[in-house]
């Protein structure tokens, strides 16, 4: 007995000596497992990071679109980038990925980077073949036949192709910007370098595709067109753009161009002016101090190019020149437009010999050509280099030449520089279509607030009243809006010492106004959306914002007076309409460069569409 008790006793002794080790293999077990898994995971992510990097940066060199003259070596990249996200796809929608993706909160991470993965796979494989495929085909076709002429055949042809190439790819943007957020700062800033890169390769197929969508009608595929060519100094600021000094002529007849016929704005005055409505009497007449005329060197005070079109229509039905011809449209176009012609078509040489280049063009129509030249010859100025830069967009015209002139009509279109109207209803739609006309605020899902200034001294001040702004997020709303704050900014930049040396041309007509800038300045809500907490600050003067009504949309009018360094800054803040699927942006009257001076900070959330 005593034996058979001694053994138990040792039995349970053991059993109460493994049983915790039996508990704690069965607790340890998936903790392993999930170790080992877990550096699976870690491991194969590396790889995905490696050939996502590998292909981004392949694709890159497509979006820039610098190397057409190698259209060869540029599908051997895509082929390339085809084979890294492939790869990547494979490893991310295997077994252990999927099970991951059902982790509470880092499963999203997961599924993120599958999605990324899977979008890019598809953009490479799909969309990128298609353009391709159309740039290798207009790459061997014949697209000049001489004498400054374009073949407009092969951009009928692509039409379709390169739309459908960008329609895809802009489905798959907006599906990659529908993934949900990452919780892991390594998958955020990899989410946040794709994006940026597949944004600009699809606004520069996008850009592309509008371009070809409307040149054919443009330069008159099917019947000829004649456009009124308003030359316009944006060193006298108007809503669209600045005064117009002269208008000249440009005939388009089956992809041939000719510009000519210029005539100064003087010789339209005695033919009235361009039919303003109240409002815009009341607003840019009535109130003053300038009181605009609305003849035909004011008509881009109108900051909708429907309207300044409408207004040229008018005056141009009523001149011996122009009552015999019809007139199919507008174009505006100011010097930095110009400029950018000149860097694809090469340097021009005014009839005095002096050589204007892609860099200094648009400073010599802006500013030096007032200090250098008599009043009386600035317009001809003008003429001479629209008439050569112009006139000569389309001649020797290959892929890279094409390509350059889509791409810069398009990047001009977006920051005013340039803009079309057609009275073709049809015509219209499709340059309307490709962000060709400018207009105030319009756009729920693409919100913008709409600045725009008139410039209240008769002078050419403009080129020295330099304005940037910052649009900082500060919220995503649960319904959908989205709370900006906006800060924009006017600087006097000219140097006090300096405007004693100028003429009154440039510093002002009036003698109190000399070396100021005084900007009647209209602000809009993006469409749909609400602007408040209006406020000023800076030693510049500034009149109470007024709210007012301008042509059925409510705009915020002030006068701002800047005497040299002086500033003024307008500080609201913007929410979007619940429609708005992109950040907010500001449409404003251009200046006499290419920058904007707009900075963006939307860190603070994400939109989610």
């Amino acid at each position: 007995m005593s034996k058979h008790r001694a053994k138990h006793t040792t039995t349970e002794v053991r059993t109460r000596h493994v049983w915790p080790w039996v508990v704690l293999l069965v607790v340890l077990l998936p903790v392993l497992a999930a170790g080992a898994c877990g550096w699976k995971l870690y491991t194969e992510a590396q790889q995905v990071k490696a050939h996502e990097e590998q292909a981004i940066q392949l694709l890159g060199n497509i979006a820039d679109l610098s190397n057409l003259n190698n259209i060869d070596e540029v599908n051997q990249k895509v082929t390339q980038a085809q084979a890294e996200t492939s790869a990547a796809n494979v490893i991310t929608h295997g077994a252990l990925w999927n099970l991951a993706s059902n982790i509470p909160t880092y499963g999203d991470d997961i599924t993120t980077v599958q999605g990324m993965t899977a979008v890019v796979d598809t953009l490479v494989n799909d969309s990128v073949p298609q353009f391709m495929s159309v740039l290798t085909t207009l790459k061997s076709a014949n697209l000049s036949t001489g004498d400054g002429q374009l073949n407009i055949q092969p951009i009928l042809d692509a039409q379709k192709s390169i739309t459908s190439a960008s329609k895809s790819l802009q489905q798959q943007v907006k599906k990659y910007q529908q993934l949900p957020e990452a919780h892991i700062a390594q998958i955020r800033s990899a989410y946040d370098s794709g994006n940026t890169q597949l944004v600009k390769m699809a606004d520069k197929v996008d850009q592309l595709a509008s371009t070809f969508q409307i040149l054919p009608d443009f330069l008159g595929a099917d019947e000829p067109r004649t456009y009124a060519l308003m030359a316009m100094t944006t060193s006298e600021e108007r809503s669209s753009g600045g005064l117009v000094g002269s208008v000249g002529v440009v005939t388009t007849d089956n992809g041939k161009i000719s510009v000519g016929d210029f005539r100064a704005n003087t010789e339209y005055i005695s033919y009235g002016k361009g039919d303003p409505t109240n409002d815009e009497y009341r607003i840019f007449n009535t109130w003053g101090p300038l009181h605009m005329s609305f003849a035909m060197q004011d008509l881009a005070v109108y900051p909708d190019t429907s309207r300044v079109a409408e207004g040229m229509q008018a005056i141009w039905q009523r001149t011996p020149w122009g009552s015999a011809t019809q007139l199919d449209g507008v174009m505006m176009i100011d010097p930095v437009f110009l400029q950018e012609l000149v860097k694809i078509n090469g340097d021009i040489t005014l009839s005095d010999g002096r050589v204007l280049t892609g860099d200094n063009t648009a400073e010599f129509l802006l500013n030096t050509v007032y200090i250098d030249y008599p009043i009386s010859e600035t317009d001809w100025y003008f003429e001479q280099v629209a008439e050569q830069t112009i006139g000569n967009m389309f001649s020797n015209l290959d892929l890279i030449k094409l390509t350059k002139v889509a791409q810069m009509m398009g990047t001009m279109a977006s920051g005013r520089h340039f803009s079309m109207y057609s009275f073709d209803e049809t015509v219209q739609q499709s340059i309307s279509n490709a962000g060709f006309t400018a207009s105030t605020p319009s756009s729920e899902e693409h919100p913008a607030v709409g600045v725009y200034v008139n410039e209240q001294s008769p002078s050419k001040m403009g080129w020295y009243i330099h304005r940037t702004s910052k649009i900082t997020r500060a919220s995503c709303n649960g319904d959908g809006s989205q709370t900006y704050h906006v800060e924009y900014t006017l600087t006097n930049t000219i140097d006090s010492s300096l405007v004693w040396s100028l003429p009154d041309y440039i510093r002002g007509m009036n003698a109190d106004q000399h070396g100021k800038g005084v900007e009647k300045m209209l602000i809009y809500a993006p469409a749909g959306g609400t602007l408040t907490n209006l406020q000023t600050s800076g030693e510049g003067s500034v009149t109470d914002s007024q709210q007012e009504s301008l042509n059925g949309k409510t705009v915020y009018v002030s006068l701002a007076t800047l005497n040299p360094g002086e500033t003024v800054t307008y500080s609201f803040d913007v929410t979007t309409s619940t429609k708005a699927v992109s950040d907010l942006t500001i449409d404003q009257t251009p200046m006499g460069w290419t920058d904007s001076g707009i900075t963006t900070d939307t860190a603070a959330c994400t939109i989610s569409k």
